[in-house]
């Protein structure tokens, strides 16, 4: 079991940029896939992106392709999301989840969360 903290979220305006940190402690973080989930008020959690264990795996939704990149920093216990070209619509509380091995798109599948961190993108 690890656990799991976000921070880095913020007020940005529409075009820029942030990067959210998951720092988690707890034995083993290097054996589990870590993903990144957004929720806004009134939908589902949303599944935005995800790295293997190794970091040599990833798989990132649609509305994440070529604006954010998830990476991982095993020897600190970190994980990251930096995002960029942001939009009023990536508004929303973002989690990060942790799972064994390998990663995953279903929100049900990961075993551990964090407590979320908020990003707000004004137009």
């Amino acid at each position: 079991q690890v656990q799991l903290v976000e921070s880095g979220g913020g007020l940005v305006q529409a075009g820029g940029s942030l990067r959210l940190s998951c720092a988690a402690s707890g034995r083993a973080f290097g054996s589990y896939a870590m993903g990144w989930f957004r929720q806004a008020p009134g939908k589902e959690r949303e599944f935005v992106a995800a790295m293997d264990w190794s970091g040599l795996s990833t798989y990132y939704a649609d509305t994440a392709k070529g604006r954010f990149t998830v990476s991982r920093d095993n020897a600190n216990n970190t994980v990251y999301l930096q995002m960029n070209s942001l939009k009023p619509e990536d508004s929303a509380v973002y989690y990060c989840g942790a799972r064994p091995l390998t990663w995953s798109q279903y929100f049900n599948e990961y075993v551990n969360w964090g407590q979320g961190t908020q990003v707000t993108v004004s137009s």
